[in-house]
């Protein structure tokens, strides 16, 4: 790394932490030449990643889009916005993880979903509802028996 002060074309890392929930690792440097310090900042580089919509479309990922989502569904809900973004890197880190640079936007709703299934059922039936068009009280009323059940079964557990 050349020091910007000098252009000396070494330094020596003098501290290193990671910064942005571990995407980015800050580093402090000294140059050997010249004593002086600066700051360095390496970030991962990521694949880029497309949604393949239902009709076919591609588009780039966007968790923008999946914070919006999760905002509408918890609205009115005691939910702190750092628990949704955390909620959201959670899905673009197991999303990302997968290495495959094309996913079906249906992968990313059911993810989505399972999350929303453990952090918090009002929610949850909110986002299934839109998500998977419910266009009767029938299909509603499964999504709660079966969100109960889940429910049930993690109580047993504990």
């Amino acid at each position: 790394m050349n020091c910007p002060y000098c252009k000396h074309p070494d330094s020596r890392v003098v501290d290193t932490r990671a910064a942005e929930d571990g995407a980015t690792i800050r580093r402090r440097r000294e140059c050997p030449a010249c004593g002086r310090r600066f700051t360095t900042y390496e970030v991962i580089e990521k694949l880029p990643l497309m949604v393949v919509k239902h009709d076919g479309r591609r588009e780039p990922f966007k968790r923008e889009k999946i914070l919006q989502g999760l905002i509408r569904s918890c609205q009115k809900r005691n939910i702190s916005m750092e628990r949704l973004n955390a909620l959201v890197n959670e899905v673009e880190r197991e999303i990302r993880n997968t290495m495959v640079q094309e996913v079906p936007s249906s992968d990313i709703g059911e993810l989505v979903m399972k999350k929303l299934k453990t952090f918090d059922g009002v929610a949850y039936i909110r986002f299934a509802s839109v998500y998977r068009k419910f266009d009767d009280i029938g299909n509603f009323l499964e999504e709660l028996k079966d969100l109960q059940q889940t429910k049930e079964q993690e109580e047993k557990k504990r």
